[in-house]
């Protein structure tokens, strides 16, 4: 029970990385504040999480929207009586298309949501941090923009990921005189809904002509991740047993960045 009255916030908790991130905590101790702008998702992550005996609260916002993430917030340290930990993951892939052919509009989105989504989100929780006295936050970026270039069209996308990992380093610094740590994962190919709801145009136009037969993910010949196993490094950075690691993006890709 590594997180024993502790209180959590996940972002985009209603499915993969953040659905998992939330019942990890849930298992594990900690009451969770369950955080997506899709009501019905988080309703059923909070039901199974009292299910396995867990305390969690379902929270419904926009997290580019400033009034409805610092009622959430609000009400979470309001239902459980503080905040100890967060885990910023909401986001989308947006539109994947030339930098001629995406529309400024599309860009713009993507931006609100990965980045101002993830600004508002540390905005409004690190007062609560401060006041626990040695919180941490947990930021999920991307292999994109970090550590690989090649996915086509993914200019938005790969902007906002690599800002969020300056937002991290920036912050691990900001923070840490008041103990809160700052850290980020990248995850590659893991197995979540994600690109059903990406758009990508033009791909022909920007893809690097390169196939790897055997598969891109050296460490499982092919296979993408799951959203357990980023969870699981979540869970180890927001520990106890990370207490002297903070500023770093720890990338998730079974070696799939060295490759791309």
């Amino acid at each position: 029970m590594l997180f024993a009255g502790k209180v959590v916030l996940v972002t985009g908790a209603g499915s993969g990385i953040g659905k998992a991130t939330a019942l990890a905590f849930a298992r594990h101790g900690a009451s969770v504040g369950v955080l997506s702008h899709t009501v019905e998702e988080v309703e059923a992550v909070v039901k199974e999480i009292l299910e396995i005996g867990g305390a969690g609260l379902a929270l419904a916002a926009d997290v580019a929207d400033e009034a409805s993430m610092r009622a959430s917030v609000e009400h979470l340290v309001r239902a459980f009586g503080g905040l100890d930990i967060v885990v910023a993951n909401a986001g989308i892939n947006g539109v994947w298309a030339p930098i001629d052919d995406l529309k400024p509009a599309e860009w713009d989105e993507t931006i609100s949501v990965n980045l101002r989504g993830t600004y508002l989100t540390l905005h409004l929780t690190v007062p609560h941090l401060k006041r626990a006295g040695d919180g941490a936050v947990v930021v999920v970026s991307s292999i994109n923009g970090t550590r690989t270039f090649t996915t086509p069209g993914a200019t938005a996308y790969s902007a906002t990921k690599a800002a969020q990992v300056a937002m991290v380093q920036q912050l691990a610094l900001e923070l840490g005189k008041a103990g809160i740590r700052v850290n980020a994962v990248c995850p590659g190919a893991i197995e979540t809904r994600i690109d059903e709801n990406t758009e990508q145009r033009g791909a022909s136009e920007t893809a690097i002509p390169v196939v790897w037969p055997e598969g891109d993910i050296p460490v499982s010949h092919g296979k993408p991740g799951t959203a357990s196993e980023v969870a699981d490094v979540i869970l180890f950075l927001a520990s106890s047993k990370a207490r002297h690691i903070t500023g770093i993006p720890l990338w998730i890709d079974g070696g799939q960045g060295l490759l791309r």
